[in-house]
């Protein structure tokens, strides 16, 4: 997809992982520095320090499962 895409259109590529991490992901250095350069090419990378939404909200649920004694 990204292949199709370079240079013809934008992508949007969100991770809650830093680039630092991706080699988990990719369980290859090679690849994970391939996948590294070819999405920062011509990038703008917007760094977000914000408490996640998902987490948050699954925090809730599981509070909330635990005060109605709900088993999760």
């Amino acid at each position: 997809m990204l292949a199709e895409r370079y240079e013809r259109g934008s992508v949007l590529l969100t991770s809650n992982l830093p680039f630092s991490k991706w080699e988990g992901i990719f369980k290859d250095p090679m690849t994970t520095a391939a996948a590294h350069r070819s999405i920062v090419h011509h990038y703008v990378i917007l760094e977000l320090n914000i408490p996640s939404y998902r987490m948050e909200q699954a925090k809730k649920n599981r509070d909330s499962a635990t005060d109605t004694g709900e088993a999760s």
